[in-house]
């Protein structure tokens, strides 16, 4: 497991990475937060939220979620890291950059990821239905 150090490095080297564009209105930054969060529609504790981007009173920034890294990937080492925060990072990015631009259509990150929240809830939807109350099943009365 990376140090919290470490996350901050990384994070701060893969915002090098990017373009100076990209951080225009961020006029929030990019703030690294060690909480694990857990979505409020999450079924038994099994999805976490590793980057938020958020707008609220004129500010505009990302927070990145050290606490859902780690237990999402408690053993990365800082190679996997970085690969796997680009990613988160560049995600958020994304975010920004649409929200800027007035990107809110069916393309968009923010539709993509209301589809995959749609599809984690439809897929808990039918694991719940297909359950077998095993303590009734089988067991007939005569």
């Amino acid at each position: 497991m990376i140090t919290i150090e470490e996350y901050k490095t990384i994070v701060s080297e893969l915002m090098d990475e990017l373009p100076e564009e990209f951080f225009r209105d961020l006029n929030g930054g990019v703030i690294v937060s060690e909480a694990l969060v857990i979505p409020d529609y999450a079924r038994n504790n099994d999805l976490f939220t590793l980057g938020h981007y958020q707008v609220y009173s004129g500010i505009r920034q990302i927070v990145m979620f050290k606490g859902s890294f780690d237990r999402l990937y408690p053993r990365a080492d800082a190679d996997q890291a970085r690969s796997i925060l680009r990613g988160i990072l560049r995600h958020e990015f994304r975010h920004h950059l649409e929200s800027l631009g007035g990107v809110r259509n069916s393309a968009s990150l923010e539709a993509e990821d209301a589809r995959r929240k749609e599809a984690y809830l439809s897929e808990h939807a039918d694991r719940t239905a297909g359950k077998v109350d095993r303590k009734n099943s089988g067991r007939g009365e005569k």
